[in-house]
């Protein structure tokens, strides 16, 4: 295993980390006695794996059903001193509440103490109020600091890159949990505003929300030779030295091994990582054109100054993945997980946007002529059912 500083922290984090939400058995709190032994036993044989390999950093959730009680049964059995751990909480309008989830949580653990406790889904104004308002969670959370519970404080986002700095800027935590990976490098200017705090940079999820890269389609496994699209998405990332860890949300022991293929190639990146990048932006040029590939993104309205508030950016992303890279499986899941994600997904899908008159909103756009057809053809291509959030299932 390779380590990174973890900004300010201080910690030496590992490269990867063994992320919580996909070995446990409910995402509801459900009594102990419930947990069948295959169950935890496959959980427990996760983590001292992922620990035999040096990845001592385990992080779950609060919102993670029963993850942290499962988690309790084994972790105070390791030495203390071994492990790297965190624990989020979402943001309350009450710090009351808040308090008593962290509670809840220091109780199923069994811990000494919290490593890294993060707030968990800084997403719009009112999460992101709610936590840095005096008196608000944020408060709470240093409170737990001064009485030796928690180490290290900071928050994980699916929020928009402005949200996410004005955050970040604030100045008041260590370290930052969010999306960032070849397919959506939004976030970048994000990452350096945290480099410039000095805070611990975490990528959420980057083989699921990074394409579910574990089921590929045969066309970005193509594209993506000699590498695996999930090793070489991982080598993406980790190019970055301002990029610290990748969470890995393991189901079982075996899913760590494909990642490892990454490590002795770490200083070999410079080499293999043009011809790849190459390959991919030759084929979505093929497939879209030049002009719409460079240039799609450039003056569209966010979901809030649209009408309807149909997420154009992220709707016409998912259709680009669709056509260039046939990763339309991936695409539906996403896009039909607009109306039902609440402030985690938020904006609309473009299944009503014959009722609404995008002229205005469009007007900085280069394409704003042919946006509206775009629009229709990908709700054809990737509308369906609604999609629940994992923890809503």
């Amino acid at each position: 295993m390779q380590y990174r500083r973890f900004g300010r922290t201080e910690l030496q984090m590992p490269v990867f980390s063994c992320g919580g939400m996909r070995y446990q058995y409910k995402w509801q709190d459900v009594p102990p006695s419930q947990i069948p032994e295959a169950n935890q036993r496959n959980l427990e044989a996760t983590i001292l794996r992922s620990l035999e390999l040096g990845i001592n950093h385990i992080e779950t959730a609060r919102g993670y059903g029963s993850s942290e009680m499962q988690l309790g049964k084994i972790l105070p059995t390791i030495p203390r001193e071994k492990l790297i751990f965190q624990t989020k909480i979402a943001p309350k309008p009450d710090p009351k509440e808040f308090r008593r989830q962290f509670k809840q949580s220091f109780q199923f653990l069994g811990l000494e103490y919290i490593d890294l406790l993060g707030i968990h889904g800084i997403n719009n104004e009112e999460t992101l109020h709610n936590t840095i308002r005096p008196g608000g969670c944020l408060d709470e959370a240093r409170k737990l600091q001064k009485e030796g519970k928690v180490r290290f404080i900071g928050f994980s986002t699916h929020g928009s890159t402005e949200i996410i700095t004005k955050a970040i800027n604030t100045g008041e935590f260590d370290y930052v949990n969010l999306h960032w990976y070849y397919i959506n490098q939004e976030n970048w200017s994000a990452i350096e505003a945290a480099t410039k705090q000095d805070m611990g940079v975490f990528i959420i999820s980057p083989s699921d929300k990074g394409g579910k890269l574990y089921e590929p389609p045969q066309k970005l496994v193509d594209l993506c030779q000699p590498l695996s699209p999930m090793v070489f998405n991982d080598l993406f990332c980790l190019s970055h030295p301002q990029v610290h860890t990748l969470s890995l949300g393991a189901a079982k022991p075996s899913d760590f091994d494909e990642h490892l293929k990454v490590l002795p190639l770490l200083d070999k990146a410079e080499e293999i990582l043009p011809p790849i990048i190459e390959r991919l932006e030759q084929a979505a040029i093929a497939t879209l054109g030049e002009n719409w590939f460079k240039t799609w993104r450039e003056g569209l309205p966010s979901y809030q100054k649209t009408p309807g508030n149909i997420n154009i950016p992220v709707i016409l992303w998912l259709r680009n993945l669709a056509l260039a890279y046939d990763m339309t499986e991936y695409s539906q899941g996403r896009y039909n997980l607009l109306e039902s994600g609440g402030h985690w997904f938020p904006g609309a899908t473009a299944k009503n946007v014959n009722q609404y008159n995008l002229k205005d909103c469009l007007k900085n756009s280069p394409h704003k002529d042919k946006i509206t057809d775009l629009l229709q053809e990908s709700d054809r291509l990737l509308g369906g059912a609604a999609v629940k959030r994992l923890s809503q299932s």
